[in-house]
């Protein structure tokens, strides 16, 4: 028999239990934002990053908490930002903006899920074991915008064909450097064009190359794809324009900018789909079970304004390929 007593002390014992409950419940999961760029250039990019993470129930501030941490193009501060994230312990670490993030976020920690977007192969880069089963703890999107190097080359000779030199500009400290030479110089010999390697990595060095550009008389310009240059996108506009240069980019905000034309990845649909993998992952997924997504929406610009500002004809056959012309 239960006295009156005991059953009012069983009472509020159940009535406790939702409390008990509570407070042993996981707390919000944090998602650490790690991108080598800086944050104006980041935002609709994190926009299409929560998108992807909605799509998959979550939502920042709701149920999910983000942690931004950039590195201004500042390379040489992303191990110590991808230590950071470790140290506060986050669930997830989305590495973006350059290579150098996720090889940063990997080094950082073996057992953080890491969820990349890179323009390169992530197995040669040494993120994943392969494109199928990445193994470890990292995984994400690859859009191989390295690959589309000799795309945009053979889109700037038709754009400037008795062009016999074209300039590439690359940053130094992009660690993808290699393989975009390698593609550009395979591409120029099938084209029979001569490349002239520019390096910048500060907005000096950039006027420095746009000054060998004039003393070579070199008229046309290949930038690579790089967190740096898309933060230099209205000086790279502004000094193509003053000495009449055509240049053609890997992402479209530069012709949004006053660039000539661009060639590559949507990268608001890559970054959607990081999203989601940062949102399957907190549902108990593991990375080494998601394989590298390819992200395969490829997209090309045409800015005919400035076309003509440069007294170019653009062939119908190239206005015919782009997915948006700027009148």
């Amino acid at each position: 028999m239960i006295r009156r007593r005991d059953f009012i002390t069983l009472l509020g014992g159940a009535a406790a239990w939702p409390l008990v409950a509570r407070a042993q419940q996981r707390p919000m999961p944090v998602i650490g934002y790690l991108s080598a760029s800086g944050e104006s250039a980041q935002e609709p990019r994190r926009a299409a990053f929560r998108q992807g993470l909605g799509e998959q129930g979550f939502v920042e501030g709701r149920n999910v908490e983000i942690v931004d941490l950039y590195a201004d193009t500042r390379y040489d501060r992303l191990p110590a930002l991808a230590a950071e994230l470790v140290r506060r312990r986050v669930d997830v670490i989305a590495a973006v903006g350059s290579p150098a993030s996720p090889l940063a976020a990997k080094g950082a920690t073996s057992t953080i899920p890491i969820v990349f977007v890179l323009g390169t192969d992530p197995v040669d880069a040494g993120l994943v074991a392969s494109l199928n089963r990445p193994g470890g703890n990292v995984t994400g999107v690859s859009f191989l915008t390295t690959l589309l190097v000799a795309k945009r080359l053979e889109l700037l000779h038709e754009l400037t064909p008795a062009a016999t030199s074209i300039g590439f500009l690359l940053n130094p400290t992009d660690p993808t450097i290699e393989t975009q030479v390698k593609e550009a110089e395979t591409a120029g010999l099938t084209l029979g064009v001569r490349l002239v390697i520019l390096k910048a990595g500060t907005p000096r060095e950039i006027e420095a190359a746009f000054a060998t550009i004039v003393a070579q008389r070199i008229n046309s310009v290949l930038t690579s794809a790089d967190a740096f240059f898309g933060i230099q996108a209205d000086q790279l506009a502004t000094l193509a324009a003053r000495h009449a240069v055509a240049a053609v980019y890997p992402i479209k905000e530069y012709v949004y900018r006053g660039g000539l034309m661009s060639y590559g990845a949507d990268l608001s649909d890559a970054y959607r789909l990081v999203g989601t993998y940062a949102g399957r992952i907190l549902k108990g997924e593991k990375p080494a079970d998601l394989p590298v997504q390819q992200a395969t929406r490829i997209e090309m610009v045409l800015n005919l304004k400035t076309a003509k500002a440069l007294r170019l004809e653009v062939p119908l056959t190239v206005r015919a390929r782009a997915d948006e012309i700027i009148e």
